[in-house]
């Protein structure tokens, strides 16, 4: 068991390390999972493994785990990396290369919200391109039902807030 638990980390530093930007836990389990590499436990409990020994980077926005490889994750993968099956590596890219668009998206815009010591709720919302911020707005409002909604329809509308900005302030 021990060796599928190394394998299952070296697959995750494998796919973090090739899609050069932060991962969700969803499309993280969507290729483990989903193409049976992995049981659901076995995942979490590589994952945890990994964030424990510092392999990986975790972050959370809202409930979305986003993971990314670490300098000291980069150097165990440099060492070991041939310790993965060349057919695992070929569908990892595979995988990466037929769903890259949706996982740039899925990061790229980005909200959450949070209570204000006054009461009120500002929700963060942000537009995300090659790991620099395009945009960051932060909008402050009466009740936390208003920051919810301001953050669940980001995805939706975040192109389009950013051409009205851009074209406001562009326009003389």
């Amino acid at each position: 068991m021990a060796k599928f638990d190394t394998l299952y980390k070296l697959m995750i530093l494998y796919m973090l390390k090739d899609a050069s930007f932060p991962m969700t836990y969803s499309k993280i389990s969507d290729f483990m999972v989903g193409k049976e590499y992995a049981h659901f436990f076995s995942l979490q409990s590589s994952l945890a493994e990994a964030l424990e020994s510092g392999l990986i980077h975790e972050d959370v926005i809202r409930t979305t785990h986003y993971y990314s490889i670490t300098p000291e994750g980069e150097e165990t993968l440099q060492f070991f990396r041939e310790d993965i099956p060349q057919a695992i590596r070929e569908d990892i890219s595979s995988y990466l290369k037929e769903n890259r668009l949706e996982m740039i998206n899925e990061i790229s815009t980005i909200s959450d919200y949070y209570r204000n010591t006054t009461g009120s709720y500002s929700a963060r919302c942000t537009i995300r391109e090659h790991n620099e911020n395009l945009l960051e707005l932060t909008l402050t409002v009466p009740d936390e039902s208003q920051a919810k909604a301001i953050c669940e329809k980001w995805k939706e509308k975040s192109q389009e807030v950013y051409e009205a900005i851009t074209g406001s302030l562009m326009r003389n």
